[in-house]
């Protein structure tokens, strides 16, 4: 296993040991004594959730809200998806600033996103499979939303018109949101 970080405090790329010959591969997906050791982390997941999407479904940005806040790790395991993580933590250097990454079936990739971050992703294949634990079980009424093409974030998505739910095409300006969440270094 290889971490990379990344420009915002928190979010790292997981790099598995991916062993292959003519037969296929094999991968621990995760193993928590590894992660722990090479991350310092050790969360405790709950949930593990699966969704799968035709190309171009945008997925975002979603995020629970204190006490039901939670860290995600996520990969695909078919296909592939652009992934965004937002920085939501007041005090942060890198507040309001995201970051992505490409994950797919074949580069194996794993995204360690820590509670106090928005989540997304956009599909760029049929049937893509993105699959993803969470350190929190799903609550309703802690679930909330960011405008995926809000222009004050500035992500890029490459594309215009993806396919949306009501509730991601209708979710709320970055500026219209007041942040439940503290920067407390690394989570």
């Amino acid at each position: 296993m290889t971490i990379h970080s990344t420009p915002i405090e928190g979010l790292l790329i997981i790099e598995p040991a991916v062993f292959s010959d003519d037969r296929g591969f094999f991968m621990e997906s995760f193993n928590v004594r590894r992660f722990e050791e090479h991350t310092g982390l050790r969360p405790s997941f709950v949930q593990d959730n699966e969704s799968g999407s035709v190309k171009h479904t945008l997925r975002g940005l979603h995020f629970q809200v204190p006490p039901h806040d939670q860290g995600k790790l996520v990969r695909v395991s078919r296909g592939a998806a652009l992934d965004v993580a937002v920085d939501l933590r007041i005090g942060s250097p890198t507040f309001g600033q995201h970051h992505s990454v490409m994950l797919s079936a074949s580069n194996k990739l794993q995204y360690w996103i820590p509670p106090g971050f928005a989540h997304g992703f956009l599909t760029l294949e049929d049937d893509t499979l993105f699959t993803y634990k969470c350190t929190a079980y799903y609550h309703k009424a802690s679930d909330w939303a960011l405008r995926w093409n809000d222009p004050s974030l500035g992500i890029d998505w490459g594309i215009a018109d993806p396919l949306l739910s009501d509730k991601d095409r209708e979710a709320p300006l970055f500026a219209d949101f007041e942040s439940p969440f503290t920067y407390r270094g690394i989570e």
